[in-house]
């Protein structure tokens, strides 16, 4: 139980320090930027398609790595390689996040304009935020 505790502390940690980043990506993309500039539109489409690619495999990941690995928890709430196979979860899912994010960033240094990265930044916060460690427990 302790080892549980500890790891939730950990991922809080990882999360809040995600969201911050996030938070800075938005900000350096203001201070950098070279100013809106028109950029192919197949290229913003391609953008657009990754991601919401990444958002169905972070819904993905987290089925698969974290909510069956809570699952084992619950009933084997001191197996160690079950609990690093959550946290393992957890941290894919954050950095599959921070990803998402990171196109915002990426379309706002090759000329976007603040709102179509937006769209990019908001979603990795927010899904970053959404997906907050939480004790397994039973359904």
């Amino acid at each position: 139980m302790y080892a549980m505790r500890g790891a939730i502390k950990t991922l809080r940690a990882v999360q809040w320090t995600m969201l911050g980043s996030i938070l800075l990506y938005a900000v350096i993309g203001e201070l950098l930027r070279h100013g809106a500039r028109a950029i192919d539109a197949s290229l913003s489409y391609v953008f657009t398609t990754a991601g919401v690619a990444l958002v169905g495999v972070i819904f993905v990941v987290r089925r698969t790595l974290v909510l069956r690995s809570a699952e084992n928890l619950v009933v084997h709430p001191d197996d160690s390689a079950t609990l690093n196979h959550w946290k393992s979860g957890y941290i894919t899912t954050y950095a599959l996040c921070e990803a998402l994010a990171l196109f915002g960033l990426i379309l706002r240094f090759m000329g976007c304009s603040f709102q179509q990265s937006l769209p990019f930044y908001a979603g990795g916060f927010a899904l970053l935020f959404f997906f907050g460690p939480r004790e397994p427990a039973r359904a």
